[in-house]
C-alpha cells in the first residue's frame, strides 16, 4: 500500500515537473524571439535601415460601430487591442497558479508573493527618490515589473545547471509581479477621463460571465463575444483596455463537471475494448470498432480538460510567438544616445536603472529573508540565499510591462523615449550581471553536490 502511494505521489510530481518544463521551454523560446525583435527595432531606430518603420506604426486604422468610429494608429492597435490577448493569457496563468499551482496554498504562495511585493515596492521607492518633484515623478511604476519571458529566456542560457525549484520560484514571483503591475495599471494609470456609466456596463458583462461560470457553461463563444464587448466598455471608460483581458480570464472556468472516477473507469473500459479488437500488430491499423473507441476516448479527454487550459493552450503560442514580438518591434525602436545619457543622466534614467538593477534584487532578497527568519516560509528545496539574490538580479529584466507603463506614465514623447532607452539598457545590464551571478552560485552548488557524491562513494 505504501509503495503504491509513493509511486502515485512520484508520478504526480513528475507530471507537474514535465508540465512546468514545457511551460519554461515555451517561455524561454519566446524570450529569445523577443530579444531578436528588440534588437531589430533598435538597429532600425539607430541606423538608416528600416527608416520606414516610424511612419508604418503611425498609420491610422479605423473601425465603425453604428455612430461610433474608432480610429487609432497601428501601434495603438497593438498596445490597446492585441496586448489585451497578452493580458488575457497572463490572467489565465495567474488564475491557474492560484487554483492548482505554486499559489494554490498559503504555504506555497507566501514566499513568492512577499518576494514579489518587496521586488515592487523597493524599485518604486528608489525611482521616487530620484524623481520626486520632477516632471517624471509619475513613472514610479516603471521599474516595478519583471518580464517573465525575457527572464526565463536569459535563464535558459544556463541550461540544466539551474535547479528547477529556482525556475519555479522565479516564475511564481514574476506571475505575482504581473498581478501587481496590473493593479497599478488599473488604479494609477487611466488613459482618459473616467466614464462611470461605461464601468457600470462593464460590470454587467462581468456579472454575466460569472453567471456562465457559476452554471458551468463551457461554450467558448459565450465567453469570447461578451469579452469583446467588455473590451469596448473598458476602453471607453478611461481605464486602460488591457485590464479587460485580465477580468475576462478570471471568469473562465477552471474546473470541469466530469467525475474523475467515472472518467477513469470509462477510459479503462474503452482501453480494454480497444485491446479486444486488436490484431496484435506492433503498428496500429485501426478497425472501424477501434476508430469508434478512439473517438470516444478523444471526447472523454476533451470534456475533462478545463476551459481555462483550452484557452491557454490555444492563445499561448499566439501571444508568445506573435503578439509579444510585435509589441517589442513596435515599441522598442528608440534612439539611444549613450554619450548624451552619460554626460547628463536624467532623473528618469537614474530612477529606472536604480529600480531595476539595485531595487529588484534587494527588495526580493530582503523580503524573502525576513519572511524566512520569522519562520513563516522556507526556501525552495536545493536553493540557497546567494541564488535568491542572483535570481533577484534576473528579475530586474523589466521589458514588456515596464515599457507598457512607460507609455502611459508620460505625455512627453522625449520623456517616453528616454524611459524606453533606460529600460532597455537597465534590463540588458540586469541580464548580464544576473546571468553571471546565477552561473557562479549554481556552479558552487553543483560543486558541493559533486564533493558530497565523492565522499559518499568513498
Amino acid at each position: 500500500m505504501k509503495s503504491t502511494f509513493s509511486r502515485k505521489r512520484y508520478n504526480r510530481q513528475t507530471g507537474i515537473q514535465n508540465i512546468f518544463k514545457s511551460f519554461v521551454k515555451s517561455q524561454s523560446t519566446g524570450g529569445i524571439i523577443l530579444m531578436i525583435c528588440t534588437a531589430i527595432a533598435l538597429i532600425g531606430a539607430n541606423t538608416s535601415y528600416l527608416n520606414f518603420l516610424p511612419e508604418l506604426w503611425e498609420k491610422q486604422l479605423s473601425i465603425s460601430f453604428g455612430n461610433r468610429v474608432m480610429e487609432m494608429s497601428l501601434v495603438h492597435w497593438i498596445n490597446d487591442f492585441l496586448m489585451v490577448i497578452f493580458f488575457f493569457v497572463v490572467g489565465l496563468e495567474i488564475k491557474r497558479e492560484m487554483v492548482a499551482g505554486e499559489l494554490s496554498s498559503v504555504k506555497q504562495a507566501l514566499l513568492p508573493i512577499v518576494a514579489a511585493f518587496g521586488g515592487m515596492v523597493v524599485p518604486a521607492l528608489l525611482f521616487t527618490l530620484f524623481n520626486s518633484g520632477t516632471v517624471s515623478q509619475n513613472g514610479w511604476g516603471i521599474p516595478m515589473a519583471t518580464d517573465i519571458a525575457f527572464a526565463l529566456g536569459v535563464l535558459s542560457l544556463l541550461g540544466k545547471r539551474v535547479p528547477v525549484s529556482l525556475k519555479i520560484f522565479l516564475t511564481a514571483l514574476a506571475i505575482v509581479d504581473d498581478l501587481g503591475a496590473i493593479v497599478v495599471l488599473a488604479i494609477f494609470y487611466p488613459t482618459h477621463t473616467l466614464h462611470p456609466e461605461m464601468l457600470v456596463y462593464a460590470g454587467g458583462i462581468i456579472a454575466l460571465l460569472l453567471m456562465f461560470n457559476r452554471f458551468q457553461i463551457y461554450n467558448t463563444a459565450l465567453y469570447i463575444i461578451p469579452g469583446i464587448a467588455l473590451w469596448f466598455f473598458i476602453l471607453w471608460s478611461g481605464i486602460h483596455p488591457t485590464i479587460a483581458g485580465v477580468l475576462l480570464a478570471l471568469t473562465i472556468p477552471a474546473k470541469t463537471p466530469v467525475n474523475e472516477l467515472k472518467f477513469f473507469v470509462r477510459n479503462r473500459y474503452l482501453l480494454d475494448k480497444f485491446r479486444e479488437n486488436s490484431q496484435n500488430r506492433i503498428s496500429v491499423i485501426s478497425s472501424p470498432r477501434q476508430q469508434e473507441i478512439i473517438f470516444s476516448m478523444h471526447n472523454n479527454l476533451h470534456n475533462i480538460t478545463p476551459l481555462i487550459n483550452k484557452f491557454e493552450h490555444n492563445y499561448y503560442p499566439l501571444v508568445t510567438f506573435l503578439i509579444m514580438p510585435l509589441f517589442a518591434f513596435a515599441n522598442a525602436g528608440v534612439k539611444i544616445d549613450l554619450v548624451g545619457m552619460t554626460k547628463s543622466i536624467q532623473p528618469v534614467t537614474a530612477g529606472i536603472a536604480a529600480g531595476l538593477i539595485i531595487g529588484k534584487p534587494i527588495g526580493i532578497f530582503l523580503s524573502s529573508w525576513i519572511l524566512c527568519k520569522l519562520k513563516l516560509a522556507v526556501l525552495p528545496s536545493g536553493v540557497n540565499w546567494k541564488q535568491i539574490f542572483s535570481i533577484g538580479i534576473i528579475a530586474g529584466i523589466g521589458f514588456t510591462m515596464s515599457i507598457f507603463i512607460d507609455n502611459l506614465a508620460f505625455d512627453n514623447k522625449e520623456l517616453i523615449d528616454t524611459g524606453k532607452a533606460s529600460i532597455l539598457i537597465a534590463s540588458l545590464i540586469a541580464s548580464i550581471i544576473g546571468l553571471a551571478a546565477v552561473h557562479y552560485t549554481t556552479r558552487l552548488n553543483n560543486k558541493d553536490k559533486t564533493n558530497q557524491l565523492l565522499i559518499t562513494k568513498q
